[in-house]
């Protein structure tokens, strides 16, 4: 018999009791992608099965425990395959592959009372087996599509694992490199930030939750954590609720009208109240402004930490406050479980509260199919087939190549690949754990990432002599200098050196904040050796975050940027290196020249005593004493082996009415000798405004491929909502005036020309206000 059969036939079965309809439940509480037939029918099952659910069994939906297989925090128990044949848990995490997981669900499906079925999720970011480029890296495609083909790639591999439930996509906005996690996100930007925060989901969650390449999608973390005060993990966050509405929440509004099943909250404060804590965010933002009809998920342990933030007296009130703003459930603190019988007992909790939160997560588990069959996912012979499937694998190359970003390029680049003998230097050269990055789920760290060594040998094979060197063994530290003189011997050998360097792996992501931003250990007196030999020196940058290279970028020929490009990622370098793939990437986050810059983005305010460099000497003016303002490499910022010219920059009207669309023209033309794609930006600035508004802020891009001396023109499209803001009463729409309308090939490049809107537009409500505790 089936195992399927087995769940069917077990008396204690929900599913068997499920045809009569009791209790009405609030209309379209997280059945919305559901036929208005099919949402009855499920609005009636989950009451049906609430009706019979202890006050316990209620509780232990509720409950988030962690398996023994993977460590991504502080464990605090062992025991939780006990605690789930004891009906106290609703999802594990950290547990995959289809045998294991099928274990773990027979003690659910088996031997509880009721039967009901786990959740089972895992950090699955940027890929589960087959691990794509870290998300930044995406984010540098500018590739929507790409993007989402990354997510269902991610997802078919994970739901044939047994998987139902990623804790992604990560859409904080990040604007200050030192912080770690800046890696999992898209970067500084809320317009773009939104827009690849929707193709994550629907790449997660495709149309149909019930489909077996699909899991519940988790938007994390909400809200704010990327504005982490110094750039330090979990450290707290101080914005004015301007800031949050305008910058910090677009792409978590944005993963919402996707339809993303669930959020995760933030560690951080906000407004002095924890966002594990904050109904501000969780009820009043979430649920009644948006709409939110998913489950939402605390952070690891981020109940429990209510109590050292000192907004909780103990573990009691800890959960108390979280369940009243707006947790649906409890990630590894046991807080709920533990304390929610007595609150309640106590009349401090309601059980109408637990029900609402009940009610959210069997519909999320009703809507995968795991009360028809809670073994589905657990499938080995799928997960044999999908995983590393060579259709998986190409995808990774491929976008692992739209991912890369050059930076400089005096013209040593594309490599010859004939003729020519290559020194390939530095301690992420052969580096195949490395290539992966942080948060790489499944993915293996050893044999199946294809290291930049490799990708070079197999592509240049015979035809040209590679001589490889670490240089150094020791990225944390200074002392490592003992690998110098092999490779410096080795570039002697050589005609181009290929420095390929960074950060190691684990110096990016959660709990991994840097002070500084320079290439750790030994690697720039390294470079800075290879560079006396006077040799082309091209260099290869490997990290989850901007780094500080000002030197290199004065010094070396040529800087192409590949963050942590995944498991074919040593392909993907190859390609680019030798031309066989041409650059097209564009940074999603500004670089600066020193971490005293930070935190820099090309959106900011304009400051009453602005400084031009072209101008006389200004003292008294907003200004470094000992660096630029600019910055190292701007926002949008990414070279070709091709050249693109912009011109003829042009709008249909002058004056824009509030009903009507502007059009804006501008040439592009590849004036090189090589096919290139360009990414043509269009940002906007509103010249005066009721609250000043950034230079300018990214509203269109388009790419566009052209041969060689090809030229088209490009159309974006331009209406009022692409002018509106959080006006002064944080109403939401545009206001009449002068806006000045820049297209180019970076946020820092740009033709420009203005336009009039001639009356004011409110486009939606304002948010909730005041901001309260």
């Amino acid at each position: 018999m089936s195992a399927a059969a087995v769940h069917a036939s077990a008396p204690r079965r929900a599913v068997a009791l499920a045809a009569a309809a009791l209790a009405a439940v609030p209309a379209g509480s997280a059945f919305a992608q559901a036929s208005p037939d099919d949402q009855a029918e499920a609005e009636r099952f989950v009451a049906d099965l609430m009706e019979r659910m202890t006050l316990r069994e209620k509780i232990g939906q509720l409950n988030l425990l962690t398996s023994s297989m993977d460590v991504t925090g502080p464990t605090l128990r062992e025991g939780y395959r006990e605690s789930v044949a004891a009906g106290d848990v609703g999802a594990i995490f950290n547990a995959y592959g289809a045998d294991y997981t099928r274990s773990l669900q027979t003690l659910a499906v088996e031997e509880t009372r009721l039967g009901i079925p786990l959740l089972f999720g895992y950090d699955v970011v940027h890929g589960f087996r087959t691990i794509f480029p870290i998300p930044l890296a995406e984010a540098a495609s500018w590739d929507l599509e790409a993007i989402e083909r990354s997510a269902r790639v991610a997802a078919t591999e994970a739901a044939a694992a047994g998987l139902h439930w990623t804790f992604a996509p990560m859409v904080d906005i990040a604007r200050d490199p030192r912080w770690g996690r800046i890696a999992e996100g898209a970067g500084e930007d809320p317009w773009l930030g939104a827009r690849i925060a929707a193709a994550r989901v629907h790449g997660f969650q495709g149309d149909d939750l019930a489909g077996l390449d699909t899991v519940l999608a988790c938007a994390k973390h909400f809200a704010a954590y990327g504005a982490a005060q110094a750039g330090r993990d979990y450290h707290t966050v101080d914005i004015s609720l301007r800031t949050l509405w305008e910058v910090y929440l677009p792409p978590f509004e944005a993963a919402a009208g996707a339809g993303v099943a669930t959020f995760m909250t933030a560690f951080n404060e906000l407004n002095g109240v924890p966002a594990t804590a904050s109904r501000y965010l969780l009820t009043d933002v979430l649920q009644q402004h948006w709409g939110f009809e998913g489950f939402t998920v605390s952070d690891y342990t981020a109940v429990n930490e209510l109590v050292p933030h000192g907004y909780a007296r103990d573990e009691a009130h800890a959960a108390a406050l979280a369940l009243h703003a707006g947790v649906h459930m409890d990630m590894q603190g046991e807080t709920f479980v533990t304390w929610l019988p007595e609150l309640v007992r106590r009349g401090e909790v309601s059980e109408a509260a637990i029900d609402d939160a009940v009610r959210r997560i069997l519909a999320m588990k009703y809507r995968l199919g795991l009360f028809d069959d809670p073994y589905r996912y657990s499938d080995a012979g799928r997960e044999a087939a999908v995983t590393y499937a060579d259709e998986h694998l190409e995808a990774a190359r491929d976008v692992a190549r739209r991912s890369l970003v050059l930076l400089k390029n005096d013209g040593v680049l594309p490599l010859a690949d004939e003729d020519v003998s290559i020194a390939l230097i530095g301690p992420l050269a052969d580096s195949e754990e490395d290539m992966i990055g942080s948060w790489s789920a499944a993915g293996e760290r050893r044999d199946r990432p294809v290291s930049v060594l490799e990708g070079v040998q197999e592509r240049v094979g015979d035809d040209v002599t590679v001589h490889h060197a670490p240089g150094t063994s020791d990225m944390l530290g200074e002392s490592g200098r003992q690998g110098f003189s092999a490779a410096i011997a080795a570039a002697a050998r050589a005609d181009v050196i290929v420095a390929v360097m960074g950060e190691p792996w684990d110096m990016t992501g959660e709990a991994a904040s840097r002070a500084t931003l320079d290439l750790p250990g030994a690697q720039p007196q390294l470079l800075m050796a290879l560079h006396r030999l006077g040799k082309p020196i091209v260099l290869v940058l490997m990290s989850g975050r901007p780094l500080t290279i000002e030197w290199a970028h004065e010094n070396v020929d040529a800087i192409l940027m590949a963050w942590y490009p995944g498991t074919e990622g040593g392909h993907a370098v190859a390609d680019v290196l030798f031309g066989d793939y041409n650059p097209s990437g564009k940074l999603p986050v500004t670089f600066p020249r020193a971490v005293g810059q930070v935190p820099i983005h090309y959106d900011v305010k304009p400051t009453g005593r602005p400084y031009d460099p072209q101008g006389p000497e200004q003292k008294y003016r907003s200004r470094y004493l000992d660096l630029p303002n600019t910055p190292l490499y701007p926002f949008g910022y990414g070279l070709s082996y091709t050249r693109f010219r912009y011109s003829d920059l042009a709008l249909d009207r002058t004056e824009l009415e509030p009903d009507d669309s502007l059009t804006v023209t501008v040439r592009v033309e590849n004036t090189g000798d090589r096919d290139g794609e360009e990414i043509v930006q269009l940002y906007l600035r509103d010249e005066v405004a009721s609250v000043t508004r950034p230079v300018r802020q990214l509203r269109g891009f388009r790419r566009v491929r052209l041969d060689a001396g090809a030229a088209e023109t490009v159309e974006f499209e331009l209406t009022v909502a692409d002018l509106a803001f959080y006006r002064r009463d944080m109403s939401f729409g545009a206001e009449a005036g002068e806006f000045t309308v820049f297209v180019g090939g970076s946020s820092a490049d740009t033709l420009g020309a203005r336009f009039r809107l001639t009356a004011d537009v409110s486009l939606r409500p304002p948010p909730p206000l005041p901001w309260p505790p």
